[in-house]
């Protein structure tokens, strides 16, 4: 394992149902299990998004099972932020957001501004090509951050 890598990440943008969702999956699916990785959003009132599954599946990421959390389910669930070596924003909000809740840990908090594709394109395929440059966004950011994967994708 490289030794620059942490042993935890956590994803956040606004909604759990776009980018930082993505930014799981793909990390899953390129670095295996020798990462543990999350991902939350500043608020939790939407479901994973469609066309971000169908992005991801183009690759052979699964995200259809993915269930949205807030940074506050997060805590009622007993999970503990400070367990996290890095916070990825994605979102200026969860940049805020994480920002104020690790002011008190020794964590690390990166913001990668992503495009958020949502209300992008007129037709379905100029949506899905605003997603995928999201994906790829994601991707790239995930290449230069942590190096060869073990899955390249």
């Amino acid at each position: 394992m490289n030794p620059d890598r942490p042993t935890s990440v956590l994803f956040c943008c606004d909604h759990n149902s776009v980018r930082s969702p993505m930014a799981e999956g793909i990390m899953k699916a390129m670095y295996g299990k020798s990462i543990y990785i999350q991902s939350v959003g500043v608020h939790n009132d939407l479901e994973i998004d469609g066309f971000a599954i169908a992005v991801c599946s183009e690759l052979g990421v699964e995200l259809s099972r993915h269930k949205s959390r807030s940074f506050d389910d997060m805590q009622d669930w007993g999970d503990d932020l400070s367990s996290f070596d890095l916070v990825i924003a994605l979102s200026p909000a969860s940049q805020r957001r994480a920002l104020d809740l690790t002011r008190l840990f020794h964590l690390s908090v990166e913001y990668w501004p992503v495009l958020d594709p949502t209300g992008l394109g007129e037709t379905r395929e100029d949506r899905l090509q605003s997603y995928r440059q999201t994906r790829d966004q994601i991707k790239k950011q995930l290449l230069e951050r942590f190096g060869t994967p073990e899955n390249p994708l």
